[in-house]
């Protein structure tokens, strides 16, 4: 996602509930070619709610519910250890026009997959890009998941689902901390493409980039991701 920074990283956290099953996705990332590698997504970010009889709770969305990984979905231990992910730092992530104010953690990409930890925080990515702090000098990546099958994931206020459309309008503003951002447009793009278009990875200075999962309105498997861009207020 843009030009890759300084490698500062950490990574997130799996949860699992008593009611429903969460499917964590991963977007595995492959190298764009510009002069500096980028990291491009080639997944959805996503998860899914199945009615299930789970024992053990380990997250929860937004309203509360138990969440859980499908099997076979959670990172292995060493993984999640190089994501280094925090689910909370000093700033919140907020988009007032949608209702959204979430606390913003952060994470690393590992061996080209970003594999977000939680279900009610949005995370800058770490090796991608730059940090917040730095955002007048590169572009800040944000990640966050949506939740299918019931479930109400950040990413979620940021989506339309029957019309396919992003939520937040060209104008609106996106606060990252104590940084602002006026969105500029958005779009679905299909997880293939998404790794190809490099004017999406491309790091510039003042920008924002924000990637949910596209959910479908038959409640399948995600195949686009919504790419929101913003540009920083003076």
């Amino acid at each position: 996602m843009g030009r890759r920074g300084a490698d500062r990283t950490r990574g997130p956290g799996l949860l699992r509930g008593r009611h429903f099953r969460s499917r964590r996705a991963r977007w595995p990332l492959a190298a764009a070619a510009f002069l500096a590698a980028a990291l491009v997504v080639t997944g959805s970010l996503g998860a899914v709610f199945t009615a299930q009889h789970d024992s053990t709770p380990t997250a929860v969305d937004m309203q509360g519910n138990p969440v859980a990984p499908d099997e076979g979905t959670a990172p292995d231990p060493a993984h999640a250890k190089a994501m280094n992910a925090v689910d909370t730092g000093p700033d919140m992530f907020k988009v007032p026009s949608v209702g959204l104010e979430i606390p913003l953690g952060a994470m690393n990409a590992v061996g080209g997959v970003i594999t977000p930890p939680g279900f009610r925080s949005a995370y800058w990515v770490r090796n991608m890009g730059v940090s917040p702090d730095q955002a007048g000098s590169g572009t800040v990546f944000v990640v966050m998941h949506s939740l299918r099958g019931g479930g109400m994931g950040p990413g979620n206020y940021l989506i339309d689902v029957q019309q396919a459309r992003s939520t937040v309008a060209v104008g609106a503003t996106i606060e990252v901390g104590r940084l602002k951002y006026t969105v500029d447009g958005s779009t679905p793009i299909s997880k293939d493409r998404l790794p190809a278009l490099t004017g999406i990875w491309d790091s510039k200075p003042n920008r924002l980039v924000v990637i949910t999962c596209l959910l479908r309105p038959n409640d399948a498997t995600p195949i686009d991701n919504m790419v929101i861009t913003a540009t920083r207020q003076p």
